[in-house]
């Protein structure tokens, strides 16, 4: 797990038979002092976070097929919590 920013959102004209109803965030991770650790990245969102939010999320891929509800999902970042203030 790890926290980071919501960006915002995307879409995709043609996506994975698993994303379908599926919400994808764009998340900036975090490091120390809320840092940029490494490249932005596109996640599952599986709890209605907002751009600019503060996140947990992971790369755990069993998380990715119970939200997507598919064995053979490509998601490898998912979006499991906000983090409060």
């Amino acid at each position: 797990m790890q926290p980071a920013r919501v960006l915002g959102s995307t879409n995709a004209t043609v996506r994975h038979e698993s994303f379908v109803g599926q919400r994808l965030v764009i998340i900036q991770p975090l490091g120390v002092n809320d840092s940029p650790d490494g490249p932005p990245l596109i996640a599952l969102d599986a709890v209605g976070c907002r751009k600019a939010d503060r996140v947990m999320i992971t790369s755990d891929g069993s998380y990715a097929h119970i939200t997507t509800k598919h064995d053979k999902t490509p998601a490898r970042w998912t979006v499991i919590g906000i983090i409060d203030n």
